[in-house]
């Protein structure tokens, strides 16, 4: 089978191309004919090796992929030609996949496999971060940042549909229109102005009751300085490439809680808390409710390419290889 290998650690170029033997499914696993791979930025993270706890080189990457039940292992309640979609922790860019039957569920009703392929990751985060971690409740208001993305197109839909109102960041224009399509009623172009005072001047001062941040570095500190007293701050990425680093003297004062959110290590500690989110999610998926933004879809072999093209911030909604 052709796959992606990570050979070692660096920029996209050392994603290679390389030829492997199907793997043969063990108790409890199915193999996976993938038919889309969802790429998150932590396989990107991963890539630079600057990722706590990622895998070593030479591996293959890829945490999420939608496709067909191609072979059963022992004990497993599925069957071959099940369409399936789920994380996978790694493998995924490559044309079969391992994946733990437990850690699957069928592909949502009406919906391609790019679009369920984008579904895992991105919307299990923006739920747990909005409701699971973030406690967000009808009326109040929310601050998503890189909301054009995967994690923020989710976001965005979800928080539209829990009755709250919504602020975003993007980069760009046609970013920040794609956002308010979904729903997005205050479009904030982070390039041009001081995203905290703008939140700040649209709240008349008061700031937002929570705020999800998937950027660290600086954008940490000055989410703060628009969150209101008692609000909650979701960390869930430093897609910056930087941690950041909360002010506790201010956190004190204002009675804020910053929480860490991590999908990878939530599933293994308390799965039932994330998968809760499931049903509501299949729910409004399937009735059109939400809908998968998905971007650009690469070939296997343009892994590199696609890796490029988030870096450079070019992709909106889900990036997709498609072997």
């Amino acid at each position: 089978m052709q796959a992606i290998e990570v050979t070692e650690f660096g920029d996209a170029d050392v994603l290679r191309t390389t030829e492997r033997d199907a793997p043969e499914p063990g108790e409890g696993q199915v193999r996976i004919e993938v038919r889309a791979a969802g790429i998150n930025f932590a396989d990107i993270m991963q890539r630079r090796g600057h990722y706590q706890g990622g895998p070593q080189p030479t591996y293959v990457p890829g945490m999420e992929v939608a496709g067909v039940v191609d072979a059963v292992g022992e004990g497993v309640g599925r069957s071959v030609g099940d369409e399936v979609v789920g994380m996978v922790g790694e493998g995924g860019y490559a044309e079969y996949v391992l994946g733990d039957a437990n850690g699957l569920f069928d592909v949502p009703e009406n919906m391609s496999f790019e679009e369920a392929a984008g579904f895992p990751v991105q919307f299990l985060t923006a739920h747990n971060c909005l409701h699971e971690w973030g406690e967000l409740e009808e009326g109040e208001s929310v601050l998503i940042h890189a909301a054009a993305g995967g994690v923020g197109t989710a976001a965005v839909q979800i928080a539209r549909e829990a009755g709250a109102e919504t602020f975003g960041t993007a980069s760009t224009q046609e970013k920040l229109d794609l956002a308010s399509d979904l729903g997005l009623d205050h479009p904030i172009n982070y390039t041009e102005t001081d995203f905290a005072e703008e939140v700040n001047d649209l709240t008349d001062g008061d700031g937002v009751d929570l705020v999800l941040d998937g950027i660290g570095s600086d954008t940490t500190e000055r989410s703060l300085d628009c969150l209101t007293h008692f609000g909650r701050m979701v960390s869930y990425g430093a897609a910056s490439g930087e941690p950041g680093r909360p002010d506790t003297a201010s956190l004190l004062f204002a009675n804020q809680r910053v929480i860490g959110y991590h999908l990878g290590q939530a599933m293994y500690r308390t799965p039932q808390k994330v998968m809760s989110a499931v049903p509501p999610l299949t729910e409004m998926l399937s009735s059109g409710t939400l809908e998968v933004q998905v971007g650009e879809t690469f070939a296997l072999d343009e892994a590199a390419d696609a890796h490029r093209y988030i870096e450079n911030r070019e992709s909106s909604g889900k990036v997709l290889l498609v072997p």
